[in-house]
């Protein structure tokens, strides 16, 4: 069988065809709203696979129609399928189905912690669907791939404090921006997905790129930063292709923009396909690979300087005083980065929300970071295609504080 713990907001699901494919049932909440036929089930119902009992928990929070699954055998419980409600030191959000019910859902989500704790064997392994890293967590999740009911009593804040109010005012206070995507995965994971069509995308040429280019499409270069900074295509946007690619994509190009890929390789596009198909964006105009030069068709290639944060200049001007002939420090971090140390005159935009502020960046020569490198890179070019004078800061924020620079909580 094929089971969900909840309708995912973060990720087209496969498993609907998966089960399709496979003969399975395909074993959803009998609560959710959805237009295919499953095994529809509840709190307390009792699946059978093999000498295993698979039994149905509810464990609203996450999503209110939230469900875990119980594996055991005989007497033993060797393992829990909690979804989104106990990860590896965290839970899951509580904000994606309305944030009106946020307060609701945290409170439901604090009490099926519980539940799951209470009525499980401390060596019951816990397999969540979110890990570290994931914008579906509610906060730092742990690291690793791996724990158990015993060791998540002592670590994760649902079950280590009996503070029900103090937990939901933490948890809420600690959400940060999740990507705009999302408000589209849970409507389409309610279809039932099929397999995407993974047909390669047909060859692109200069002119044809150009035009694209021009009438407002995306063209999303997938070679890594470095290249992209010394050399691209004019009005091209650099999303190197990671582990963080498609979230990047799917959070800032607005929603059903026609999309098209530069990239080295066919591989490295079919790459890059694969991962998008998975944020519900299966359809690509068409492809391209190459040198920028040969890819823009004569025209000039646009580039911009790279630096550390060593390499900022003496003359680094307050956002709110910069004039045109300035450099001026732009902090792409989110507000809760932001707020914990930052370098003092810096303007601060999120990178989510940079393509919505653009008129409102200060005057100057924008020198660009995040934490890392990677969001400023996409930063960056973002301001290059506005045609602005950008200079990305390639270089880890910790490096600030090593440079000599002054950093402060606010």
């Amino acid at each position: 069988m094929v089971v969900e713990t909840h309708i995912h907001n973060d990720y087209v699901t496969g498993g609907y065809d998966l089960a399709r494919r496979s003969g399975c049932p395909y074993v959803v909440s009998a609560d959710d709203q959805v237009s295919f036929e499953r095994h529809a089930v509840r709190d307390g119902d009792e699946l059978s696979v093999g000498k295993m009992t698979v039994r149905v928990m509810s464990t609203p929070g996450h999503t209110d129609t939230h469900l875990s699954y119980v594996i055991s055998e005989g007497d033993e419980t060797p393992a829990v399928f909690t979804g989104g409600s106990l990860l590896y030191g965290s839970v899951g959000r509580t904000d994606l189905v309305d944030v009106a019910r946020t307060d609701e859902l945290t409170r439901a989500q604090f009490h099926s912690a519980r539940r799951l704790a209470t009525e499980l064997p401390d060596a019951t392994a816990v397999f969540p669907t979110h890990g570290f890293g994931s914008f579906c967590s509610s906060g730092a999740a742990a690291g690793g791939d791996g724990g158990t009911i015993g060791e998540e009593k002592q670590r994760n804040d649902a079950l280590t404090t009996d503070d029900e109010d103090a937990f939901v005012e933490k948890l809420i206070t600690n959400l940060t921006a999740y990507p705009a995507y999302y408000a589209h995965m849970g409507a389409l994971n309610r279809t039932g997905p099929t397999a995407p069509d993974m047909t390669p995308p047909g060859p692109l040429h200069a002119d044809e790129l150009r035009t694209r280019i021009d009438a407002g499409e995306w063209i999303v270069d997938l070679r890594d930063r470095t290249a992209y900074a010394a050399s691209h295509v004019h009005g091209s946007v650099g999303i190197a292709l990671g582990t963080q690619f498609s979230t990047y994509v799917g959070w800032l190009m607005p929603w059903g923009t026609p999309l098209s890929l530069i990239g080295d390789t066919s591989e490295q596009v079919a790459d890059a396909q694969r991962m998008l198909v998975r944020i519900g964006i299966d359809e690509l105009q068409g492809a391209a690979t190459g040198s920028a030069e040969d890819l823009s068709g004569g025209d000039p290639v646009s580039s911009y300087p790279r630096h550390t944060f060593a390499e900022l200049p003496a003359n680094i001007a307050a956002a709110g005083e910069a004039t045109d002939g300035d450099a001026v420090i732009l902090d792409v971090r989110r507000d809760d980065e932001y707020a914990a140390g930052h370098i003092p005159g810096a303007a601060h935009v999120p990178m989510h929300h940079l393509l919505e502020r653009l008129d409102d960046l200060p005057a100057g020569q924008l020198w660009v970071h995040c934490a890392s490198g990677y969001r400023a890179s996409i930063a960056a070019s973002l301001l290059d295609r506005a045609g602005r004078d950008v200079v990305f800061v390639d270089d880890d924020f910790s490096n600030a504080v090593d440079a000599g620079m002054t950093t402060h909580a606010s």
